[in-house]
């Protein structure tokens, strides 16, 4: 390999999800039904979300952009896609051990790679990828999705850490 090769950055490859699991699945549906009418930007920005797939530490959703997602070039807003990776990482954390809580926010990375614009449908991806005591690290990735339905190209990679101790631990 050349070092040309060695230097071209890749994306991820998108695995096909196992199964979601049904109580994983009933409990981030629930968690979620709470936490939508709680926060009015959650509200404002994610009432269209559909949450498709839920597994320990795994959660994938769609959500098809509206004006209410756009900057004025068109494309998804930025602080769209930080409150996505937000979100989403927070999500993650419950599917790990489908608690209720997910922490308050330490650090926040989001990298824009693309775009999409009005109506174009994208997929959300969450990985809870360590849980411990105190804190949790999270990965967020937005991808388009294809006239077919099937997953194109990513336009969004964030990372998300949360701090979850409990008072009391």
């Amino acid at each position: 390999m050349s070092t040309t090769e060695a230097m071209e950055p890749t994306e991820p490859t998108a695995l096909t999800p196992p199964s979601s699991d049904p109580q994983t699945l009933t409990h981030i549906r629930t968690l979620w039904s709470t936490l939508l009418p709680s926060s009015p930007i959650y509200s404002f920005l994610l009432t269209p979300l559909l949450i498709t797939h839920a597994s320990p530490s795994h959660l994938l959703c769609r959500l098809t952009l509206t004006p209410i997602h756009l900057n004025s070039k068109g494309g998804l807003h930025g602080s769209v896609s930080a409150t996505i990776v937000d979100c989403i990482g927070g999500l993650a954390i419950a599917c790990y051990d489908l608690r209720s809580k997910t922490g308050a926010s330490v650090d926040i990375n989001v990298s824009y790679l693309g775009t999409v614009g009005l109506a174009d449908e994208v997929e959300i991806e969450g990985r809870a990828e360590k849980v411990g005591g105190s804190m949790a690290f999270t990965t967020v990735v937005v991808r388009k999705v294809l006239s077919g339905g099937e997953v194109g190209s990513i336009v969004v990679m964030g990372r998300h850490t949360k701090f979850v101790r409990q008072a009391g631990k």
